[in-house]
């Protein structure tokens, strides 16, 4: 394509919109960002990029701008949106940040393994990358993970493969993305409110599927996950490969006796399984982190890696704060930070890697339902400590599921009910259980994101044991 003098409207600002708007003014297009937002932040975003030369429009983002040949969008933009649908009157196309990045590729640019799924893409892609990275090869972990694919795939640095995180907002405005290899960790109802229904979001997540070239990687235990693979219209001979907690059939990956095996990329699949890993070298060893890790070595698999690299990539990874993260041991019960499980299907990961818990829960439930969760976890809850703004729907749940669960309803939405919630948490606890704090919920009811009410988790676990 050529760009010089192609007017381009970039539909918002933030970590996506100003990399796009950046690079297409350096090629040459006549730029135009749009943002709905006019605040303080927004103003400065704007004066930098009219600095360089680019048009923008605060607090308008509905009308197309006269004369826009294509749009780029950022994830967040919903696909309803008045600007979309004044584009497709016009025919003019719609892309996102990803899509351009896909076609900015050199010739000899990286080829990428893709990652998505509800819950486990950030680790899953770290993982990855510190596997590859084992293995002697240039990458690195971009994408959705917070760091931009545009100024990677436009940037001087080279590198021999990308370990490429995706959100399904960003699949869905990327149709000609095609991946090396590829997964979907898993499938639960998710940003219902962007997509409009659970079908349109798996269809989104399964984009990531489409003419990939040697391996489309599912998860065994989630069996939409291998119903987008069968959908896929793939490359001739990309494999379908399976991860699983069991031991694996032939073209899968799993564990036996506690060693994470493959029998996917052996010379004879049908008699042969190589050994890649122990669970211990999991860090941590949850069920779900397991599967994460399984999922992070079939793709570097499909790219050639050896099995000693597995091994000492999942070794050398640590995974990010507040996720399944140990925080301190007070009066023999253990304290647990997983603030990043915001919806109940990561809960209820994370739920499963312990035997007896207090569960501190609540927030914002942003649509979700519990009563799946509670019937699944009963039996693991020593005691609940209920939390945030929609609080009440998991009591109601606990109360038709596991109405012998003592609860502590705590009525306060400030920062500094957190401490509160791990004293009772405390009260509730014996030695030898866990208090975890895997909410369910997302945190914008109390907290600025989830990352601070895990902070907020963490300084209430440590003045506990100060006082202990």
């Amino acid at each position: 394509m050529t760009w010089a003098g192609k007017n381009v409207t970039v539909a918002g600002l933030g970590v996506s919109g100003i990399p796009a708007a950046r690079v297409l003014h350096g090629l040459g297009a006549v730029v135009t960002v749009v943002n709905e937002g006019d605040d303080e932040r927004s103003r400065t975003q704007a004066a930098e990029l009219e600095a360089l030369g680019v048009t923008v429009r605060l607090g308008d983002g509905d009308t197309l701008p006269q004369g826009t040949e294509l749009v780029v969008t950022t994830p967040g933009w919903k696909p309803g949106k008045p600007l979309f649908a004044a584009a497709a009157e016009a025919g003019v196309e719609v892309w996102g940040d990803v899509e351009l990045a896909w076609r900015l590729r050199g010739p000899d640019a990286a080829p990428w393994l893709a990652v998505t799924g509800t819950n486990g893409k950030t680790t899953t892609v770290r993982m990855l990358a510190s596997i590859l990275e084992a293995a002697g090869l240039r990458t690195a972990a971009v994408g959705n993970i917070g760091v931009s694919l545009l100024d990677v795939v436009t940037g001087d640095e080279t590198y021999d493969v990308l370990a490429v995180e995706l959100s399904s907002y960003q699949l869905h405005w990327a149709p000609s993305l095609r991946a090396h290899s590829a997964t979907v960790l898993n499938l639960a109802p998710d940003h219902l409110d962007w997509h409009g229904s659970m079908e349109a979001y798996a269809a989104d997540k399964g984009r990531v599927y489409e003419g990939n070239q040697v391996a489309c990687v599912y998860n065994l235990a989630d069996k939409a996950t291998e119903d987008l693979v069968r959908e896929a219209d793939v490359e001739e001979g990309c494999r379908a490969i399976g991860f699983t907690l069991n031991a694996p059939a032939p073209s899968q990956l799993g564990v036996v006796d506690g060693i994470l095996v493959d029998r996917a990329f052996v010379p004879d699949r049908q008699k042969q399984a190589q050994e890649l890993a122990e669970i211990s070298d999991v860090q941590p060893p949850a069920p779900h982190n397991i599967a994460n890790a399984l999922a992070a070595a079939a793709l570097a698999r499909a790219y050639g890696v050896p099995a000693t690299a597995v091994r000492d990539g999942l070794r050398a990874f640590r995974p990010d704060a507040h996720r399944i993260e140990h925080v301190a041991d007070v009066a023999d019960v253990a304290y647990v930070d997983d603030s990043k499980a915001t919806n109940t299907h990561a809960a209820e990961a994370s739920l499963a890697a312990y035997e007896s818990i207090v569960w501190i829960a609540g927030g914002l439930a942003k649509g979700a339902t519990f009563d799946e969760l509670v019937t699944k976890s009963a039996k693991r809850l020593r005691g609940v400590v209920l939390i945030g703004a929609d609080r009440a729907l998991i009591h109601e749940a606990l109360a038709r599921h596991a109405p012998e669960v003592p609860v502590v309803d705590l009525d306060r939405t400030d920062t500094g009910a957190m401490s509160d919630a791990v004293r009772q948490a405390a009260r509730l606890a014996e030695p030898g259980d866990t208090v975890l704090m895997a909410p369910a919920c997302a945190s914008m009811d109390m907290f600025t994101n989830y990352n601070k009410r895990g902070d907020a988790f963490a300084d209430a676990v440590r003045e506990l044991g100060a006082s202990a």
